[in-house]
């Protein structure tokens, strides 16, 4: 194997740890939004964790955020909370931040 085999080996393989943290991060921020909005909806003990386990399943309905969004901004509606898309778009990048430390650190 050359030098160069082996550097492009090494970058396939961090570039598929980086995607997998990267997947595991937006799982876990799923979890902490599902976990955010159940509390917001009233929700508690295993009906949160139900309920945060819906929200990480939108996120397979269709590529990128926007359905994991959707889900949480519905529900609020349909229950009469308060708060609008763009406040669990907020929401949600806050969490990432908080998913990529928990992540990075092996929580």
């Amino acid at each position: 194997m050359t030098t160069f085999d082996k550097r492009e080996e090494g970058f396939e393989k961090k570039f598929a740890l980086d995607e997998e943290q990267k997947f595991k991060a937006e799982a876990r921020r799923n979890r902490l939004l599902g976990l955010w909005a159940a509390d917001k909806l009233g929700l508690s003990g295993d009906a949160a964790t139900a309920y945060s386990k819906e929200v990480v399943a939108a996120d397979f309905e269709e590529a990128g955020d926007q359905d994991v969004e959707n889900k949480v901004a519905k529900d609020f509606a349909a229950k009469g909370v308060a708060i609008s898309a763009p406040e669990v778009r907020a929401k949600m990048t806050e969490l990432m931040a908080e998913a990529v430390a928990q992540v990075k650190a092996g929580n």
